[in-house]
């Protein structure tokens, strides 16, 4: 009988430890664990994919391509009615402003109308190339669960950040540079 229990004991130790272990697994990995800057073919919406090519119209009603390689390209996801959003969105138009010249960024707005986005953009003086994703189809191919996200590819159309919370103009530059 000693034999079993300690056989009993043992089997529930292994089954707590798998299940442990499969609980506090990263369950997004956000950040390449590995730092590898390896392009990879796969087109994906996660961390060391290519970001997949998608069209979308901007305020003036113009369709704008987004994701072909050739610059860094950021993309944050975001809502007027988000408080997280509309705190990052100072230090966002900052950073779009002064990295013109290097970066494509767009801020892709979720499922709200043209002119109550293009109203809040006036009313709070923003400048950043913003697009509209008014079907949401967008940000359900890139799985965006939470605004707001920001994804950064390198110059070859890889994914090398994401992120869902709020992100810095600091935090975008420390990004930027180290692509």
């Amino acid at each position: 009988m000693a034999v079993s229990k300690r056989w009993t004991y043992i089997l529930a130790v292994v089954i707590i430890a798998i299940a442990a272990g499969w609980f506090l697994r990263p369950s997004n990995p956000d950040v390449s664990p590995s730092g590898d800057k390896s392009a990879k073919t796969a087109t994906g919406v996660l961390v060391d994919n290519r970001m997949p090519e998608f069209k979308l119209a901007a305020l003036d009603g113009k369709q704008i391509s987004v994701g072909a390689p050739g610059k860094i390209t950021v993309v944050n996801f975001w809502a007027t009615w988000c408080p997280p959003c509309r705190a990052e969105m100072p230090e966002l138009n900052e950073f779009a402003r002064k990295h013109a010249a290097k970066v494509n960024f767009y801020a892709v707005n979720i499922q709200e109308p043209a002119d109550k986005v293009g109203d809040f953009m006036k009313q709070q003086n923003f400048t950043m190339p913003v697009l509209l994703d008014k079907e949401g189809e967008v940000a359900r191919t890139f799985r965006v669960s939470a605004i707001p996200t920001t994804i950064i590819t390198d110059k070859q159309g890889v994914i090398r950040y994401r992120k869902s919370g709020t992100v810095t103009l600091s935090e975008l530059e420390g990004v930027i540079n180290g692509l």
